[in-house]
């Protein structure tokens, strides 16, 4: 129980406490660009939680068993095992890869989601258009990779007790989740407000991206709603 009840927590704060277009303000130019139709904002959505889920798991991964200084990296365990006198701080090589090695395995899994729906739904393919390989350059999907590791295998963590590498591997992959059904509900909610935008007679000069600027800052002081709630 005491398991599930942090999971809840991990999916209340992601999705509204700290949703990453309306509170950390990442991924707006895909937020902004898919949201004119629902259709093709549910179709963003859902590769972005196939992306962001994946991306979330690989990067824990790579954090956990390469690039972290702890006595669970791999290259440190190699080293220790030939007889090496060695001590896990030798291998800390995440100022240095963290980055690149993430921004590779995200743009290796939108690759695989670009071929998938080219060949299952082309229509939706063709509906997304330049969007879905921006996916790769998608902020919103980097910042999960990275906020995730340093949530679930930050030092101070990781020395603690009470810590599990699954219980930690299950909560990167859970936020991940969390983080594109998030991603997901802001698309959708700014798709609906963007076609009943268009039987609007507005301004020339508000129409199109600055009223859908103007509505993301007031769905933004919205959201600030939840602020403390976990």
């Amino acid at each position: 129980m005491e398991f599930l009840g942090q999971l809840a927590i991990i999916a209340v704060s992601v999705i509204f406490v700290n949703n990453y277009v309306f509170a950390k303000y990442l991924g707006l130019c895909p937020f902004i660009g898919v949201s004119k139709s629902t259709d093709s904002a549910f179709g963003m959505g859902m590769a972005c939680c196939f992306v962001m889920t994946l991306a979330s798991i690989i990067s824990w991964t790579i954090q956990a068993f390469f690039l972290a200084p702890t006595e669970y990296n791999l290259f440190y365990r190699a080293a220790s095992a030939m007889g090496g006198d060695v001590v896990p701080t030798n291998f800390d090589l995440t100022l240095g890869l963290q980055t690149i090695t993430f921004i590779l395995s995200i743009a290796s899994l939108v690759q695989i989601v670009e071929v998938a729906l080219k060949k299952l739904s082309p229509t939706l393919y063709e509906s997304l258009g330049v969007y879905l390989p921006l996916i790769t350059t998608n902020c919103a999907i980097l910042g999960v990779a990275i906020l995730n590791v340093q949530e679930d295998l930050s030092m101070e963590v990781m020395a603690s007790a009470d810590f599990s590498l699954m219980s930690s591997f299950l909560n990167s992959a859970f936020r991940g989740l969390m983080a594109g059904v998030g991603f997901t509900m802001a698309l959708l909610l700014m798709s609906g407000i963007r076609e009943r935008l268009e039987f609007l007679n507005l301004p020339p000069s508000i129409a199109g991206a600055p009223i859908a600027f103007v509505c993301t800052g007031f769905m933004s002081l919205a959201f600030m709603g939840f602020a403390g709630v976990v």
